[in-house]
């Protein structure tokens, strides 16, 4: 379908392609066998300024900064590997705080280097606060001098350990339930801040995911962002937007299986004929990539959405929440039907990992639970559902 990409859209199309094709595609089995950090593929990102697609020019990016550069970008990387990917995708969601809650002064001092390539990381989850963030047991305590010492555990953090720049979320006022939780610019070798274990994952292993672990952790009092007991609104803000760019290493890895499955469909011979010709294998591949071009349909839709949304004045911007919900539990849910189909019709050799949709099968279904399970998602919808329908019945 023509979704009418503007020329700066077109171009980082063509710029993501190129990567995942001539840079990415020749050593993903390598990555995912080792599970080491692309930084050879950073690299690759920052020269031809992917990582700054989403930041706005005067920090160092190019365009408007707009989530539909991201989800662009990041669409065309994971059709070829979701998990190298990742080193984009992950740094966009610890970077979108500093963007949303960050002031000029912050922005300065970090959107810059994050636009030149510098890995970034967004710590919430904790092992007894993963949907429900407010049970967090991290705390922020201030000193004598007004700075912040915090002490606690983050897990199942992307890009950690790897990340030089790092969005965390901790309760200031405990008292308070979620409106004690505040967020806080973090760099990798403050004093008091260690990284855990590597996890050793399914999917995605060339993206690392460890533990954060606070211990008297000194954080400057001008690394708080926004102000105290904003954190969760900070937090909600970022996953709103954030949400979209899972959506798209769905719809990216679903897009990937589908090619395979087709390519493989022409030159898998049985029976003297390929399986293309199989009315059974066609009605597979129907499906499949409806259900990919529905979630591309949906996902650009709510990306445009919020970067209008985004040049509103403050006072008339709305939350987006639902759609961003709604765009990522497709997305997820298609990419996991797309590549257990995609395995299906590669038969037995779809189980090895010398053909690439094996791997595109375990990549899929993190997206089902990150930054929110699809159960979160839909609960996410439905609460909004009832609230406008509330207010149509006031």
């Amino acid at each position: 379908m023509n979704y009418f990409l503007s020329e700066e859209e077109q171009m980082i199309v063509d710029t993501a392609r190129q990567i995942a094709q001539e840079k990415m595609k020749p050593v993903r089995e390598k990555y995912d066998e080792e599970g080491t950090f692309p930084w050879d593929i950073v690299k690759e990102l920052a020269d031809a300024g992917l990582c700054g697609s989403y930041i706005p020019e005067k920090y160092g990016g190019f365009g408007d900064g707009n989530i539909m550069n991201l989800v662009l970008a990041t669409e065309e990387l994971c059709k070829v590997d979701g998990g190298v990917a990742l080193c984009l995708a992950a740094t966009a969601l610890g970077t979108l705080p500093i963007l949303i809650g960050g002031n000029e002064e912050q922005k300065q001092k970090y959107l810059p280097k994050i636009a030149a390539g510098t890995v970034a990381a967004f710590g919430l989850t904790e092992p007894s606060a993963g949907s429900d963030a407010t049970g967090m047991k991290t705390v922020a305590t201030k000193d004598a001098n007004g700075d912040y010492i915090l002490n606690g555990t983050k897990c199942f953090i992307t890009n950690a350990g790897d990340a030089e720049v790092y969005t965390v979320f901790a309760k200031t006022n405990p008292s308070r339930g979620a409106r004690g939780i505040s967020a806080f610019i973090l760099e990798k070798g403050m004093e008091g801040f260690s990284f855990g274990k590597k996890e050793n994952k399914m999917g995605i292993r060339a993206s690392s995911t460890r533990e954060l672990i606070f211990n008297n952790c000194k954080v400057p009092k001008e690394n708080l962002l926004g102000k105290e007991g904003h954190g969760l609104m900070i937090a909600q803000a970022t996953l709103d937007a954030s949400r979209p760019g899972v959506a798209a290493q769905a719809l990216g890895i679903a897009a990937g299986a589908l090619e395979e499955a087709v390519a493989y469909s022409r030159t898998r011979v049985q029976f003297g004929q390929p399986i293309s010709s199989f009315q059974a294998i066609q009605h597979m591949l129907a499906e499949m990539a409806t259900k990919v071009e529905a979630a591309r349909a949906l996902l650009y839709s709510v990306a445009r959405m919020i970067d209008d949304n985004n040049k509103k004045d403050p006072k008339d911007r709305i939350r987006t929440s639902k759609e961003s919900a709604m765009a990522k539990l497709f997305a997820s849910e298609t990419a996991m039907q797309v590549t257990t189909d995609a395995v299906q019709i590669f038969g037995g050799y779809g189980y090895c990992k010398e053909y690439p949709v094996e791997k595109m099968m375990r990549d899929a279904k993190i997206t089902t639970l990150y930054e929110g399970t699809s159960q979160i998602q839909k609960n996410e919808i439905a609460l909004n559902l009832i609230k406008e329908q509330a207010k149509i019945a006031k």
